[in-house]
């Protein structure tokens, strides 16, 4: 801990412990109102294929769609180019960036940009996740009031932390994975002291109440199933390593299409987000499970079984176009699209384990591999089992997440795999001409 950590918690900081944590809970309150209205608004558009449904069909709604989807594409990534570049991605990246005191937190534009644009592109279909966008404005909140009310550098870090913290509560309504995503996920860049811990709990939990008070109590992919039996656990470590290798490819192909789009975009510089935009727009009216964040294709899945071509099928689609949405430069996280590819991968391998033994349960491998997936993929497996958990409402698969979320862990680190954000936070210096080892680690008291 650094010295201005260790000052300030000194035993006589009790008044300066109390403003921080009520600095904190406002952070909570605003994300937790903003997230929220965020997500209803989300839900609401992407309505529209159904109304455009009513007034064409055939291969003019295909068409239609597919315009429809390319104009909100390019829309979002003109605006983000040009006024709030950093606002593009999940933004979880940035704020790690920001704790390291390696990024600035302009939050007067990323404030409006994300929201806006993020409404848009994640409406018109494209295969991002809800949460980064969540994340990156519950973060911006925190800035906004560290820079009204004055603050010392590491309640500077932990507001940020507290903010992000609230955006992923509200984002799934899951404000335990939250903290422990702070704790695991960004544990060299925040700062522990009582009261920013304390600040992150506050955040989440007060996020989580406006969430349910506007939104609703439940969980976002409510699933029961039956504990499986002690004897399937072998098959969970099999699906563990299944996913650790599918997880490092994912973050393989995030980065190789994120490298891609940017060499195309300097030759032509809407040509990608256009094609991607087209594209996703017609599977939108055609293969609807095939696009979107991915809530409602979990819950779709898990409620309604599908053959194994079909879900197979939908596991390579969706890895497409996840890879190619990501990369095209609007705002929009991954979290929601990993658990949808996940359910597809998982509850194929639970019909191939049901064909060998009568008791094999297709939707408990599913509910695994979506947090095996996150885990191989973010590197968080405590965070991967608890949010699985949380969203589901399953306590019955606490063995099956452990044993699931563990392997891929493992098997991820084994064979080379690094954290997705490391790897996106590395790819964001170095366009912006940053050397984190010069100026870093000594800046934020971290070596």
């Amino acid at each position: 801990m650094d010295n201005s950590a260790e000052e300030l918690e000194q035993p006589g900081s009790r008044n300066a412990q109390i403003r921080f944590v009520a600095l904190a809970a406002l952070a909570g309150i605003l994300t937790g109102s903003v997230g929220s209205v965020f997500h209803l608004l989300i839900d609401w558009l992407q309505a529209w294929p159904r109304v455009l449904a009513t007034h064409v069909d055939g291969v003019v709604l295909v068409a239609a769609a597919a315009l429809i989807t390319m104009c909100a594409t390019l829309v979002s990534v003109y605006v983000v180019r040009r006024y709030a570049p950093e606002a593009g991605g999940s933004g979880v990246q940035e704020i790690e960036g920001a704790m390291q005191g390696l990024r600035t937190v302009r939050w007067q534009r990323v404030l409006p940009i994300k929201f806006l644009t993020g409404i848009v592109s994640i409406a018109s279909g494209l295969v991002l996740g809800r949460e980064g966008p969540t994340i990156h404005i519950g973060a911006s909140f925190s800035a906004a009031i560290t820079d009204f009310f004055k603050v010392s550098e590491t309640e500077r870090r932990g507001m940020l932390g507290a903010g992000a913290a609230a955006g992923l509560a509200c984002a799934f309504n899951a404000p335990l994975a939250a903290i422990l995503f702070i704790v695991e996920e960004t544990h060299r860049q925040f700062p522990y002291t009582f009261r920013t811990y304390m600040g992150v709990i506050i955040a989440a939990v007060l996020a989580t109440v406006m969430t349910q008070v506007i939104g609703g109590t439940a969980p976002d992919f409510s699933m029961a199933v039956a504990s499986p039996e002690l004897y399937l656990l072998p098959a969970f470590v099999v699906l563990g390593v299944l996913l650790g290798f599918l997880g490092v490819s994912l973050n393989a192909a995030l980065m190789w299409t994120g490298s891609f789009a940017a060499r195309l975009n300097g030759r032509v510089p809407y040509l990608y987000p256009a094609v991607v935009g087209l594209v996703v727009g017609g599977l939108f009216v055609t293969m609807p499970l095939a696009v979107t964040g991915g809530e409602h294709v979990v819950t779709s899945l898990a409620a309604h079984s599908a053959s194994l071509q079909v879900l197979l099928a939908l596991a390579v689609i969706r890895y497409v176009t996840m890879t190619a949405s990501y990369s095209a430069g609007t705002p929009g996280g991954i979290f929601a699209p990993i658990l949808a590819l996940s359910m597809c991968v998982g509850l194929a391998f639970g019909g191939i384990v049901e064909l060998v033994t009568p008791h094999g349960i297709p939707l408990a491998f599913g509910m695994a591999a979506m947090g095996g997936l996150f885990s191989a993929s973010v590197r968080a497996p405590i965070v991967g089992v608890v949010l699985t958990l949380e969203l589901t409402g399953a306590y019955t698969m606490v063995m099956p997440l452990i044993v699931t979320c563990m392997t891929a862990n493992m098997v991820a680190e084994w064979i080379g795999g690094r954290p997705i954000y490391d790897q996106l936070l590395e790819r964001t210096l170095r366009k912006a001409g940053i050397d984190p080892a010069a100026k870093g680690e000594d800046k934020t008291g971290l070596a």
